[in-house]
């Protein structure tokens, strides 16, 4: 679980937030045993992106189904939430990144 945790970009208290645990929840399944209780394995394999028989090692991971590093996606789902004056902040922190990115990949050409 502690791997596809990481791959998929959380920390323990990421994952606990994203499922409404606490942390030592998550903790004590990573650390202390092999099955976390039935009634999580949907909301573990959803936060993960991963089937639940991926979760359990029933079925192996594979370039195909492995789950991708949804950190961004999860930051702009936080961002969504915000007032809207701090969305227009982080629009405007946005474009002038991508401005200078666009501006460093010509001067590259």
């Amino acid at each position: 679980m502690a791997k596809l945790r990481k791959t998929a970009g959380y920390t323990q208290q990421d994952l606990a937030t994203e499922m409404g645990v606490s942390q030592r929840v998550i903790t004590y399944y990573e650390a202390e045993t092999q099955h976390p209780p039935t009634h999580l394995l949907p909301a573990i394999a959803k936060a993960l992106g991963v089937t639940t028989d991926q979760l359990l090692g029933v079925e192996k991971e594979t370039e195909k189904n492995k789950p991708k590093d949804s950190r961004l996606k999860r930051r702009f789902t936080q961002v969504e939430k915000l007032p809207e004056s701090e969305k227009k902040h982080v629009a405007q922190y946005l474009d002038r990144v991508i401005k200078a990115a666009k501006v460093k990949d010509e001067k590259e050409k």
